[in-house]
């Protein structure tokens, strides 16, 4: 398993390594003592997984806030995705800045999104199915967001994004600018 770093401390594409032969291959998806020692001490509480059929479809900016803030690991199962993380950290000075990882079910790699983290994506393909591990459980009451478009933050969405396919949540989420400080870079 390969982990590789961005310019933004924190997230981490996951590149497994995969044995192949006629039959197909055979891959670890996670590990825990190698995870761990790349991202920290991390426990998985919840998995989810979601289905979008059409291609251009467009999840997030979602977070949770503390006490109930999640870390998340994600894969595309089948299909493809933009997958993006923001980081919300106060103090950072990488604050309101991205990264992305394109994730598909060919390479088989995640995306390793902190908490501290926005995180969302959009569907390269159609019926693209995309499962994610948490590192808490889902809280309404935590459950946050910001505008998926927000020029603060400037994201570089792929051409096929269709802002139509937004959820009625993620079409008001708020500016960055009008955030609290969830998060700071201290914790």
């Amino acid at each position: 398993m390969e982990f590789k770093s961005f310019n933004l401390a924190g997230p981490l594409e996951i590149i497994p390594t995969k044995l192949g032969d006629k039959r197909g291959y055979f891959v670890e998806t996670f590990r825990e003592d190698s995870f761990r020692k790349a991202a920290g001490s991390v426990n998985f509480v919840q998995e989810n997984q979601s289905l979008s059929a059409k291609v251009g479809t467009i999840r997030g900016l979602h977070f949770q806030t503390n006490p109930m803030a999640q870390g998340k690991l994600v894969r595309c199962v089948s299909g493809a995705i933009l997958d993006v993380a923001v980081d919300l950290r106060h103090g950072s000075p990488t604050y309101g800045k991205w990264v992305t990882a394109e994730l598909t079910s060919e390479k088989l790699n995640q995306l390793w999104v902190p908490a501290g983290f926005a995180h969302g994506f959009c569907t390269l393909l159609p019926d693209t199915v995309v499962s994610y591990k948490v590192t808490n459980y889902y809280s309404p009451e935590n459950d946050k967001g910001v505008l998926w478009n927000d020029p603060a933050i400037a994201i570089t969405w792929p051409d096929v994004a269709d802002a139509e396919t937004l959820s009625g949540k993620d079409r008001v989420q708020p500016l960055l600018n009008d955030l609290p400080v969830y998060f700071t870079l201290e914790g």
